[in-house]
């Protein structure tokens, strides 16, 4: 049954990742990502890792998901597709990506294709806990220190004032004299 679950979880991933990447929508890129997340935090549900799922949820979905969507809305960047990003590459991107996509499955097929998917026992909370605040607590603020930066940054951008409205003063200033 678990490898059932991490299956279906898996497959939700991979379609809600290869949306995220052909959506012309910067705003549905972004919302697939969600869907993408939660199905990755799915596969570690699938593996009876709660708290890494719960903490997959609580971190990327809630966290860096609402960033991106927040400093789309700080920068006021354009959130309908942009003709002018698209390329005449698209087609060779996507056999480059099916190229590395088969690859990769073959490498893992090779790897691992006959074993099958058991849970993981170092999945509870008190192992994890001690792993990250042991091991890896520079990573991790570090990982903060990075975010906080990021946000500061599009706080910065979105006060900024925009360059059309500067020459619109100037020019109505102009006219006065």
């Amino acid at each position: 049954m678990t490898t059932v679950l991490f299956a279906v979880a898996a497959l939700v991933t991979l379609v809600a990742a290869v949306q995220v990447v052909i959506s012309r929508r910067i705003v549905h890129a972004a919302l697939w990502l969600v869907v993408a997340l939660g199905g990755v935090a799915g596969c570690f549900g699938a593996l009876q890792a709660e708290f890494v799922a719960l903490v997959q949820i609580l971190v990327y979905v809630g966290a860096i998901v609402v960033l991106v969507l927040f400093a789309l809305m700080l920068t006021k960047a354009p959130t309908n597709p942009l003709p002018g990003i698209t390329t005449g590459r698209s087609p060779f991107a996507a056999v480059v990506a099916t190229g590395l996509g088969l690859v990769l499955s073959l490498g893992v097929i090779l790897a691992f294709g006959g074993e099958r998917i058991q849970p993981v026992p170092e999945g509870s909370a008190t192992a994890i806990g001690t792993a990250v605040f042991k091991t890896w607590v520079l990573p991790f603020e570090v990982l903060s220190v990075l975010l906080l930066a990021a946000l500061v940054g599009a706080i910065v951008l979105s006060q900024r004032p925009d360059r059309t409205t500067l020459a619109t003063a100037d020019e109505a200033e102009e006219e006065r004299d």
